[in-house]
């Protein structure tokens, strides 16, 4: 009989359909290392307590390593019909050694149990989300670097507004994502706090030490209420919060990549390793991944709406709804991984069409007419004044299909003002623009430079 067979309490054993419908290893299979580390953490505390003879305990943990080695090798399988990762462990630990394994669960709870456990994995996938986001990271700097003088438009309202550098656009990118990487940190300082010895609900009349489990397991500390530690789930809502925001970054990138590659912009062209074709349509080159990337980023939405709609009307302490919290928390970590770990590579071998990005910064949209209205106002004129004076010159230009201000003639401007010189010329320039934008977190190159330098001081430390 299985340690779950004999509850005491049922006269019945479950239906088979209600055992499949009550399971969780197909998901919380993956929680096998977490669930035996913390097992381990749990038993030695145990003896150091002198609720288990150290001999006992030495048995339990020999039992457990075991257990460990063989489902990593792949030579004990998880069964499907099992109802989850930490009643398997333990009736796989009791077959190993005997009675002694019925120990492992003194002064313990499935409930504070599977919070460690879902605790201890996630942490885990903090640390490598934040890797996967600074591998990207050091694409951008380095695409950026190659590019601090590679005009282009910037857009507001996806209609041309000033010139800016590429490297300057893809920075912004960088900014966002070095704030993912803060917020990823903070989170996992919240969730960095063992909730083992909250028991069911109401902790245990053992003489337990929670701080040595802590200690052992590297916590930052305990749960300050066992009612808290064993129905808080914020750990997992929080984390994919984090992660939903993180993909939208990754979404609104992979929006422009897809609008780059366009043949109406021809900005930036993908690899064909990272490209796909038509099934039906022999010239078309597809950014699939960028789409795929953008389309993921709804999942992640979703598993956000469903953690919290689960959370929403629980009365404390545990429920099994709370089951419900893993597929989804793990889906996002999935889903976020999967994404940054193709989106930096397709990133990096990216060609980038250098002369097409200027021949549409300077043919058009007279995204020079705030450099003019800054050059009047420098020459005296009220900036309002300036403001309605340079629309005035665009609506001329728009009327007479001259397609720049600086193709006016000095005779043309000074209709409009006696300030005008030929200096003008100078600030009218694209590239002159740019380099004088020298103000921190400006496009010039200087500017743009300093970013990078920051951006690649940031990757080394965090």
């Amino acid at each position: 009989m299985g340690i779950n067979d004999a509850s005491g309490r049922l006269d019945k054993k479950l239906e088979k359909a209600v055992n499949d419908f009550n399971s969780s290893i197909r998901f919380d299979g993956k929680l096998y290392r977490e669930d035996i580390e913390g097992s381990i953490a749990h038993a030695k505390m145990l003896s150091k307590c002198g609720i288990l003879e150290k001999s006992e305990a030495d048995k339990i943990v020999r039992g457990l390593k075991s257990v460990l080695a063989d489902i990593a090798s792949g030579k004990t399988a998880l069964p499907k019909d099992a109802e989850d990762i930490h009643m398997f462990v333990e009736e796989e630990l009791v077959r190993r050694i005997g009675d002694s394994g019925k120990n492992l669960h003194v002064a313990r709870s499935r409930n504070d149990q599977v919070a460690l456990d879902t605790r201890l994995y996630l942490r885990g996938k903090t640390d490598e989300i934040v890797g996967a986001v600074k591998n990207l990271l050091r694409e951008i700097a380095a695409v950026a670097a190659d590019n601090t003088d590679t005009l282009m438009p910037a857009y507001t309202h996806l209609q041309k507004a000033q010139p800016v550098t590429f490297a300057h656009h893809l920075m912004a990118y960088a900014a966002m994502l070095m704030r993912d990487i803060s917020r990823i940190k903070d989170c996992k300082k919240r969730m960095n706090i063992s909730p083992l010895g909250s028991g069911a609900v109401a902790a245990t009349t053992f003489e337990t030490d929670r701080d040595e489990v802590a200690r052992l397991l590297k916590f930052d500390g305990v749960t300050n209420n066992s009612i808290d530690g064993v129905s808080d789930r914020d750990f997992c809502i929080e984390l994919a919060s984090v992660i939903a925001i993180l993909m939208m970054h990754l979404s609104r990138f992979s929006e422009e990549i897809i609008l780059w590659c366009s043949s109406e912009f021809k900005y930036i062209e993908l690899d064909d390793g990272y490209a796909t074709s038509s099934s039906m349509m022999p010239q078309k080159k597809n950014p699939d991944i960028a789409e795929l990337v953008r389309g993921k980023t709804g999942r992640t939405y979703g598993n956000l709406v469903a953690l919290l709609t689960v959370m929403k009307g629980l009365p404390l302490a545990y429920n099994k709804d709370m089951q419900e919290d893993k597929e989804a928390v793990f889906d996002s970590v999935e889903t976020v991984l999967q994404c940054l770990n193709i989106f930096a590579p397709m990133l990096k071998t990216a060609t980038v069409n250098k002369e097409k990005m200027r021949a549409a910064t300077l043919s058009g949209g007279y995204m020079n007419a705030t450099d003019c209205a800054d050059y009047l106002t420098k020459k005296g004129m009220p900036f309002r004044d300036a403001y309605t004076l340079t629309g005035a010159v665009v609506k001329y230009c728009v009327k007479a299909q001259i397609k720049d201000i600086a193709d006016l003639s000095l005779s043309e401007l000074k209709v409009f003002s006696p300030l005008f010189e030929n200096d003008v010329y100078d600030a009218l320039d694209a590239a002159i623009s740019v380099a004088l934008r020298k103000c921190a977190g400006g496009p010039s190159p200087e500017s743009v430079e300093k970013e990078i330098a920051t951006l690649k001081a940031f990757i080394g430390k965090s």
